[in-house]
Protein backbone atom coordinates (compact mmCIF):
# COMPACT_ATOMS: atom_id res chain seq x y z
CA UNK A 1 0.00 0.00 0.00
CA UNK A 2 1.34 3.44 -0.92
CA UNK A 3 1.66 6.00 1.83
CA UNK A 4 1.69 9.79 1.77
CA UNK A 5 2.74 12.16 4.50
CA UNK A 6 0.34 14.88 5.57
CA UNK A 7 1.28 17.87 7.70
CA UNK A 8 -1.19 18.92 10.39
CA UNK A 9 -0.97 21.78 12.81
CA UNK A 10 -1.11 20.82 16.50
CA UNK A 11 -4.81 21.65 16.87
CA UNK A 12 -5.77 19.48 13.87
CA UNK A 13 -3.57 16.64 15.11
CA UNK A 14 -5.12 16.79 18.59
CA UNK A 15 -8.63 16.75 17.09
CA UNK A 16 -7.76 13.75 14.94
CA UNK A 17 -6.08 11.95 17.83
CA UNK A 18 -9.20 12.58 19.93
CA UNK A 19 -11.29 10.68 17.38
CA UNK A 20 -8.95 7.69 17.41
CA UNK A 21 -10.39 4.48 18.85
CA UNK A 22 -8.26 1.85 20.61
CA UNK A 23 -6.26 -0.14 18.08
CA UNK A 24 -7.20 2.18 15.21
CA UNK A 25 -4.56 3.74 12.97
CA UNK A 26 -4.71 7.37 11.90
CA UNK A 27 -5.42 6.17 8.35
CA UNK A 28 -8.43 4.25 9.64
CA UNK A 29 -9.64 7.31 11.56
CA UNK A 30 -9.46 9.48 8.45
CA UNK A 31 -11.27 6.87 6.35
CA UNK A 32 -13.99 6.48 8.98
CA UNK A 33 -14.53 10.22 9.38
CA UNK A 34 -14.20 11.21 5.73
CA UNK A 35 -15.90 8.17 4.20
CA UNK A 36 -19.24 8.34 2.47
CA UNK A 37 -22.22 8.32 4.79
CA UNK A 38 -25.61 7.04 3.72
CA UNK A 39 -28.16 9.77 3.07
CA UNK A 40 -30.61 10.43 5.89
CA UNK A 41 -33.43 9.35 3.61
CA UNK A 42 -32.03 5.80 3.65
CA UNK A 43 -33.32 5.50 7.22
CA UNK A 44 -36.91 6.37 6.27
CA UNK A 45 -39.25 3.65 7.43
CA UNK A 46 -36.62 1.95 9.58
CA UNK A 47 -39.05 1.81 12.50
CA UNK A 48 -42.08 0.82 10.43
CA UNK A 49 -42.16 -2.72 11.82
CA UNK A 50 -41.69 -1.82 15.48
CA UNK A 51 -44.57 -2.72 17.77
CA UNK A 52 -46.74 0.20 18.89
CA UNK A 53 -45.69 -0.37 22.51
CA UNK A 54 -42.02 0.05 21.56
CA UNK A 55 -42.74 3.23 19.59
CA UNK A 56 -44.61 4.70 22.58
CA UNK A 57 -41.68 3.85 24.85
CA UNK A 58 -39.26 5.57 22.45
CA UNK A 59 -41.49 8.64 22.26
CA UNK A 60 -41.77 8.79 26.04
CA UNK A 61 -38.01 8.55 26.46
CA UNK A 62 -37.41 11.25 23.86
CA UNK A 63 -39.88 13.50 25.69
CA UNK A 64 -38.14 12.84 29.02
CA UNK A 65 -34.73 13.65 27.53
CA UNK A 66 -36.09 16.82 25.92
CA UNK A 67 -37.44 17.94 29.30
CA UNK A 68 -34.09 17.24 30.96
CA UNK A 69 -32.36 19.30 28.26
CA UNK A 70 -34.77 22.17 28.85
CA UNK A 71 -34.16 22.02 32.61
CA UNK A 72 -30.40 21.99 32.09
CA UNK A 73 -30.62 24.93 29.69
CA UNK A 74 -32.72 26.93 32.16
CA UNK A 75 -30.25 26.13 34.95
CA UNK A 76 -27.32 27.24 32.80
CA UNK A 77 -29.09 30.47 31.89
CA UNK A 78 -29.79 31.22 35.55
CA UNK A 79 -26.11 30.67 36.34
CA UNK A 80 -25.03 33.00 33.52
CA UNK A 81 -23.42 30.41 31.27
Amino acid sequence: MDTTSVALDREAYDLLRGQKRPGESFSQVVKRLAGAHPPLSSFAGAWADLPEKTLRAIQAERKRLRELDEERFARLMRNGR
